[in-house]
């Protein structure tokens, strides 16, 4: 029996559910003058969906400059939603000098601003962390994306679907899964994953095989039921990701062509 995944409305935008993916955006800067020059760059091409990716930004031990930062972003962007990642070094982010516990702080403090429409975590993170980080989320009204990030390999589709399953079980508003392909075939196993998920889970799912390989996934993932597509806006944050444009006009000729 197959289904549905609710989808999430928000700011006029629809994600999940049956449809084309939404276009996400990243912000990389290193300081809050180089965010509002990458945003201002950005929001011309029109992304759904915005993400700063806080790992990049130099004083994201500094909670203060990091909420001023995200005040700011929030009034540039309008209602384009905001999406708030730390991403983990160990997932293929920045090392940071910040314990988990001030991470997961910094997290509860950014949900309270109400300057974020979403929160990223690993789901890799301590049991302990990731219920802090959904117990915050939740008081304030964040949805949560719970991720997962394998720059080796594709793992076997049983246990790609299982990540997602796992991270619907622990209280994802969203599951995101990002792997490695080694080949072509890895490519096909990632979009079969999203398939099987996009029709046994009850929320909205992110995924993408990284890389030049797996570009494929990027441009015609939502058509397997992938919510969320990540393209270059102004500078990368993953490997293999393509310029917005490009997405967008690949993505219209592909459901023109169905």
């Amino acid at each position: 029996m197959t289904s549905t995944p609710k989808p999430l409305e928000f700011c006029g935008r629809r994600l999940g559910g049956n449809g084309r993916a939404l276009v996400c955006t990243p912000l990389v800067g290193r300081s809050t003058r180089a965010l509002l020059a990458e945003l201002a760059s950005i929001l011309p091409q029109s992304p759904d969906l915005i993400e700063w990716r806080a790992d990049f930004f130099d004083a994201i031990a500094d909670q203060r400059q990091v909420l001023a930062a995200a005040s700011q972003l929030r009034q540039l962007a309008g209602s384009v939603p905001l999406i708030f990642t730390r991403r983990a070094s160990h997932e293929g982010g920045e090392p940071l000098a910040m314990d988990e516990d001030s991470v997961v702080e910094l997290y509860a403090a950014i949900c309270a601003s109400g300057d974020v429409d979403f929160v990223d975590y690993e789901l890799s993170q301590s049991e302990h962390h990731r219920r802090r980080v959904r117990a915050v989320s939740q008081a304030h009204g964040v949805a949560l994306i719970v991720s997962c990030h394998d720059f080796d390999r594709t793992p076997a589709s049983v246990d790609m679907l299982e990540t997602l399953a796992r991270a619907e079980r622990e209280g994802a508003d969203i599951a995101k899964l990002a792997v490695m392909p080694r080949d072509p075939s890895d490519v096909l196993r990632l979009l079969e994953a999203t398939l099987q998920a996009h029709t046994a889970l009850q929320i909205p799912v992110i995924t993408m095989s990284m890389g030049a390989m797996g570009a494929l996934s990027r441009t015609c993932g939502w058509q397997y039921g992938s919510s969320v597509t990540f393209g270059v806006g102004h500078r990368v944050s993953a490997p293999g990701q393509i310029p917005v444009g490009v997405l967008r006009s690949t993505m219209a000729a592909l459901g023109a062509a169905g």
